[in-house]
């Protein structure tokens, strides 16, 4: 009896033995099954086709046109095959086609020579989108320098440097170092003396008023606007680009001059304005123009998308009755889409040659799959474009002066606008 319980309790045993190991196995399996799913899904999210599918959907997504996949894939096609891809069709028929093909086209490739053919390839589609060359793909250096550019931020450049000073120096030091150049200059009448003299000015400008000195002190952002009085009474103000600081610059370059009632004219000039911030080009239209105006159109997937002016007019600016807008060939973007708006509610008479014709709203897009451990992409897309005062994109076309400054006769054009001889005078001294 006590030798069949003792058998009976050694089998007990072996029979929970069994199950405990087959547990363990259980669990060890499915531990492995867990591990190699998550490298296989660590695997693919290294792979080229998240990267690829991300990209083409957000040309499809966001892309000013309306363009059809049969189209994107043709462009992906051309690309791969451009780049020495070997792909086995001659067509892709559909986004899991090109998918597939880019990664058979890339298997066997290192990750270095993977992302430079991926890279390579994006390029090409992205550069060739229309406007051909607007479009790209941006490394963080890239976008880094997009965004310096925008904020009008040059790390290369030294202020400071050009009147011979160390950075920081005082207002009065700087106003002393520009006295003695100047003086320097003045008996040289070479084109290089000329070229320092524009860029001591500039830095004297903008070293010496508080509100410019404080922000290239903290920042290295340069000035956008500047003003002066030619004559007595006409007032220049210089828009050189849209940045961050050109609302609260364009808002204070009229404010020394409010209470001056013999300025009674202005000349903007737009001449080289690049363009840049995009988004506050209602509000500078708001400020001659007022609230709640129609400010100008985007063309985007077919669809024109109105935009509004969203501040009321600038106090300070409506005492000038009189304004001439100078526009020039480097005109461009935000700065033309702002001269469009002004010539068709004829706030302004504009004088100079055809703007650029830089139509186009870029916008940048980060990407969340990638494709290199020491690099990050992201895409900069043409979302939208622009229209001028005819309802025509401003693309290729750019907008056209009420006045050509090359019409032999273009003062007396202004002076019939305008009868107003320091005026004329006025824009002489500034002219092309």
């Amino acid at each position: 009896m006590i030798n069949e319980i003792k058998k009976n309790k050694s089998n007990n045993f072996l029979i929970f033995v069994l199950i405990f190991a087959l547990g363990m196995w259980v669990g060890y399996q499915y531990f492995l099954n867990q591990k190699n799913t998550s490298a296989t899904l660590t695997t693919e999210k290294n792979t080229p086709k998240p990267f690829i599918g991300e990209i083409y959907d957000k040309i499809k997504d966001n892309y000013w046109n309306n363009i059809s996949d049969s189209e994107l894939l043709d462009l992906f096609k051309l690309s791969i095959d451009k780049n020495g891809g070997l792909v086995s069709v001659a067509k892709f028929d559909n986004k899991d086609q090109l998918l597939d093909s880019i990664l058979k086209a890339t298997s066997g490739m290192n990750e270095q020579d993977r992302s430079k053919f991926l890279a390579s390839v994006v390029s090409s589609v992205l550069t060739t989108l229309q406007p051909v060359g607007r479009s790209g793909l941006y490394t963080q250096k890239q976008e880094e320098q997009l965004k310096n550019t925008v904020a009008n931020i040059n790390p290369e450049k030294d202020l400071y440097k050009d009147l011979g000073l160390n950075k920081g120096a005082s207002a009065d030091a700087v106003t002393k170092a520009y006295n003695e150049q100047a003086q320097k200059l003045a008996t040289d009448s070479s084109k290089e003396a000329q070229d320092k003299l524009k860029t001591i000015v500039y830095a004297k400008t903008t070293l010496t008023q508080a509100d410019t000195k404080q922000r290239y002190d903290q920042n290295k952002v340069e000035p956008t606007i500047l003003s002066s009085v030619i004559g007595s009474d006409v007032l220049y103000v210089q828009f050189k680009k849209f940045s961050p600081t050109s609302l609260d610059e364009f808002q204070k370059a009229f404010e020394p001059y409010k209470d001056n009632s013999g300025i009674t004219a202005l000349i903007l000039d737009l001449r080289g304005n690049i363009g840049g911030a995009i988004d506050e080009t209602a509000y500078f239209l708001g400020f001659f123009l007022g609230k709640n105006q129609s400010a100008f159109d985007f063309y985007h997937k077919g669809d024109y998308l109105p935009f509004k002016t969203q501040v009321d007019k600038l106090a300070s600016l409506q005492k000038y009755k009189q304004i001439v807008l100078l526009v020039d060939q480097n005109t461009q973007s935000s700065a033309e889409l702002m001269t469009a708006s002004l010539k068709r509610y004829h706030a302004a008479v504009v004088v100079g040659i055809p703007t650029k014709g830089w139509g186009t709203v870029e916008r940048v897009f980060p990407l969340d799959n990638q494709i290199s451990k020491t690099e990050k992409y992201s895409i900069f897309l043409v979302h939208s474009m622009t229209l001028r005062d005819d309802n025509q994109p401003i693309e290729g076309r750019g907008v056209d002066p009420n006045i050509g400054i090359k019409s032999t006769d273009w003062e007396q054009q202004l002076s019939q606008y305008f009868r107003n001889s320091d005026l004329v005078n006025a824009v002489k001294s500034v002219s092309f």
